[in-house]
């Protein structure tokens, strides 16, 4: 155990002992699999804590020619930290060119058929590629995020992909999160700390107001019940844990 893992509470230490011990199962028990990061706070967490002890996971991030400047600018920190270039996943430039030509460039605001569609293009499709050489992904998903995450499973069956998934901070709380960010001083997306708690495309994400949920800013313009962008609707949960009950 580190100093720094000494330096957390005793409950947030034993969630950190959980998690590694849950990476280096995945790890061992896939010997393809990658972490999607969106280079927010959970995924730097999760990119700290398998970069730091050489697990062998490897990490990408679907760049959806929307981000934030802030956003891209942690590649170059991650590199500068541990070293590790994240692979960066496109969108079909076809595909991009279509849509903007026949809706417009911000045609997602008019209709949720036209944003979902946006997202399919710029994320959902760029995703596929990025697992197809894999038998398990790992995403950096948390239950209290929000309402559509409620029943989130630490581990899953991705129907869509037909391969495993893993979210290791399902049962994490955001305090969670910024304690084991600090205590290791992970680097993090500047757009935290003016207010986005979630972050995705500029356009598609803003701010968010004191006592909204934390996912309040992304697609604020829908219901609590749209806000996903198909990433994560496809999977099926599965009973077997991924880490032996002792490390529970």
């Amino acid at each position: 155990m580190s100093d720094a893992t000494l330096s957390v509470t005793p409950e947030l230490a034993a969630k950190i002992e959980r998690l590694d011990t849950l990476l280096d199962s995945i790890a061992a028990r896939h010997a393809n699999v990658k972490l999607a990061s969106s280079l927010a706070a959970e995924d730097m967490l999760l990119t700290h804590a398998i970069l730091s002890r050489n697990v062998k996971i490897g990490i990408f991030s679907l760049n959806t020619g929307r981000l934030h400047a802030e956003t891209l600018g942690m590649l170059d920190r991650v590199k500068e930290r541990y070293g590790y270039d994240i692979e960066q996943f496109h969108p079909q430039t076809d595909a991009v060119d279509e849509y903007v030509a026949q809706h417009g460039l911000n045609a997602f605001y008019e209709s949720i058929d036209l944003r979902k569609r946006c997202c399919e293009i710029r994320k959902v499709e760029p995703l596929n590629r990025a697992l197809s050489d894999v038998s398990a992904w790992v995403t950096g998903q948390r239950r209290e995020q929000s309402v559509t995450r409620a029943e989130l499973h630490e581990e899953e069956h991705d129907g869509a992909r037909d391969i495993a998934k893993f979210n290791p901070l399902a049962d994490w709380t955001e305090a969670d999160v910024w304690a084991y960010l600090k205590a290791f001083d992970v680097p993090v997306n500047p757009l935290h700390a003016r207010g986005y708690p979630s972050i995705g495309c500029e356009p598609c994400t803003r701010a968010i107001r004191p006592g909204e949920d934390s996912r309040a800013g992304r697609w604020w313009w829908e219901s609590r019940d749209t806000k996903e962008c198909g990433l994560h609707i496809t999977t099926i949960p599965v009973s077997v844990v991924s880490a032996p009950s002792s490390a529970i």
